[in-house]
């Protein structure tokens, strides 16, 4: 590799951490490339010879924020009682955690909105499918006769029900609930949920 484009690979990482330090600070809407030009030393324009557009500049802070939270969903699901019950239970109120202490870089990832006519990276779509199988491979234990497509649909919903009651519980308005009680709010809706499909498939 040669000197300019390993100056422009290191420019390019520093942009990134930046971006991702500007949206935990002010949230996504603070997002400005004027000010991470000034914080990483380049001229403003420069900022798109790094990424193509601040979709892309968005998407690689969002990537980093999921691979820090699978490695947050990998930890519960390794530690404590190996039950797939208590393991969706442990990886729901991690995932309840890691939204709280990551609050805006959590936010981003929902907030963040592209045009219609855009598609999405294969790279920002791996990195978010590669989550369910935290959720996926305890289901499949639990519901050994349910197909491939069916599990994907009740991992998709689980996940629906337990992202509603974070996102609404972090809320720091009339509907915010103290976060013990939302930890111990989800673990009972996720057993009630998983009790629920069991006595089903039974």
């Amino acid at each position: 590799m040669t000197k300019a484009l390993e100056r422009r690979e290191k420019l390019r990482v520093d942009l990134i951490r930046a971006a991702e330090q500007m949206i935990a600070e002010r949230g996504l809407s603070g997002l400005k490339t004027r000010d991470l030009a000034r914080e990483i030393g380049c001229a403003n324009g420069a900022v798109y010879n790094l990424v193509t557009d601040v979709d892309e500049l968005v998407l690689r802070v969002g990537s980093r924020t999921l691979h820090r939270l699978d490695e947050a969903l990998s930890a519960a699901e390794s530690t404590g009682d190996p039950s797939p019950h208590e393991t969706l239970v442990r990886i729901a109120i991690a995932y309840c955690d890691f939204a709280a202490e990551n609050l805006e870089l959590w936010r981003a990832l929902f907030e963040h909105r592209m045009a219609a006519d855009k598609i999405l990276p294969d790279w920002s779509v791996n990195d978010q499918l590669q989550l369910f199988r935290h959720i996926y491979h305890p289901l499949a234990l639990l519901l050994p006769e349910r197909g491939q497509e069916e599990l994907g649909i009740t991992a998709r919903s689980l996940f629906s029900a337990v992202h509603g009651m974070v996102a609404l519980g972090l809320e720091q308005r009339l509907v915010a609930v103290p976060l013990p009680a939302l930890r111990k709010e989800i673990a009972g809706l996720v057993r009630a949920m998983i009790d629920g499909l069991v006595a089903r498939a039974e």
